[in-house]
């Protein structure tokens, strides 16, 4: 998925990775849930509700995806459902004991920024159900299901797209804040550069991250759409005509800068993130070539029906290209300006990360740990 963070960037990956290490090895992509034996709720007696993070439920991006699962159940299940936007990170407490005492049978908490408070709230309330996206914790009561995705494996075929559509020969990558939900995007993009170099005797450069430092250029929140422009601006500058923002809402910013330049005759592009940009961006669709996403909507309404029809489990989803959990989107108006044998390639690559037969590692990686 923001006071006081910009402290926590250099840290946070070492220490939430650690964190997530014991618990994710115990994670079950695609494995049919156990039961907790809670009884089947009627769509009548049945709230499921949702807390966002910061970024708000119209951030174009992480929020917005999940939010559309909530409503998809509340309309295929028909059941009722509430929903808390945060504004600030002294909200999440306070907005997940409300849901709580709204009566609501299953909350779903969107992003690892709100990871302490809802071990906290849950523990303090084992009759109640949660289910948390993007966060997992071995300290996690039994009365939480974790939403994970491998979206370093999404991400290694834009890093490869990104490679073989530049012109330049360099690329760009940046984050909102330096955490492992939004470096694995950045870790995967920097190894399918690398493989698309080692394929092709290429030497396409990767301007904003550094895999093994761990050390890249971030926003320092996910609000600052101005400063994305900024930072996307100077990626230009540099050369590179490819930019992968990490950052919700502030991938507007970069989309901005992108437009400003080719309206002077540049052609530079962009990847989405999270969700299709194409669609939940529209206003950016002629510099988007495509988004790494997440299907968050699909997830989200799978737990809300499981948990309605008594069928919660504490086991986690994992998102990965073989579930399709994580996915590259259609390329829409770059799909006749991309190269066939590219396409081919792709395709061939994406079948080669589901066999195992090519290996995508990120140490914030569900598959990794």
């Amino acid at each position: 998925m923001k006071n006081s963070l910009r402290a926590l960037q250099r840290r946070t990956v070492a220490g939430a990775a650690a964190i997530s290490a014991t618990a994710l090895m115990l994670t079950a992509c695609g494995a049919a849930p156990t039961s907790t034996g809670s009884a089947s709720a009627s769509a009548s007696d049945y709230t499921a509700c949702m807390v966002s993070d910061s970024g708000g439920f119209d951030d174009k991006s992480f929020n917005q995806s999940t939010y559309e699962g909530l409503k998809k159940a509340s309309t295929e299940l028909g059941i009722q459902e509430k929903h808390v936007q945060s504004k600030a990170d002294t909200d999440y407490g306070p907005n997940l004991r409300s849901m709580v005492q709204a009566n609501c049978k299953l909350t779903v908490t969107v992003g690892f920024l709100l990871g302490d408070a809802t071990k906290e709230i849950a523990t303090a309330n084992p009759k109640s159900h949660f289910a948390i996206v993007d966060y997992i914790d071995p300290k996690f009561p039994d009365n939480v299901k974790p939403i994970v995705y491998d979206t370093a494996q999404a991400a290694f075929l834009a890093g490869y797209l990104a490679a073989a559509e530049s012109k330049t020969g360099k690329v760009a990558t940046f984050g909102g804040l330096n955490i492992p939900t939004v470096t694995i995007f950045m870790d995967g993009f920097a190894d399918g550069v690398k493989y698309y170099n080692q394929k092709k005797s290429k030497s396409v450069q990767v301007l904003g991250w550094d895999k093994d430092k761990k050390d890249g250029t971030f926003v320092g929140d996910f609000k600052q759409v101005d400063k994305g422009k900024v930072l996307t601006q100077g990626f230009l500058d540099q050369g590179a005509d490819v930019i992968l923002p990490v950052a919700g809402p502030v991938g507007g910013g970069a989309a901005a800068a992108i437009k400003e330049a080719n309206a002077k005759g540049a052609t530079d592009k962009l990847i989405w993130v999270d969700s299709d940009g194409y669609l939940t961006a529209p206003e950016y669709k002629d510099v988007i070539m495509t988004s790494v996403q997440k299907t968050m909507t699909d997830a989200v309404e799978t737990v809300i029906k499981q948990d309605k029809d008594g069928k919660f489990s504490k086991t986690p989803y994992v998102g990965t290209l073989a579930n399709g959990g994580v996915a590259l989107a259609p390329f829409h108006d770059f799909d006749s300006k991309i190269d066939a044998g590219t396409k081919s390639e792709l395709d061939q690559l994406k079948k080669d990360i589901i066999s195992g037969a090519v290996k995508v590692q990120s140490p914030s990686s569900p598959q990794q740990q």
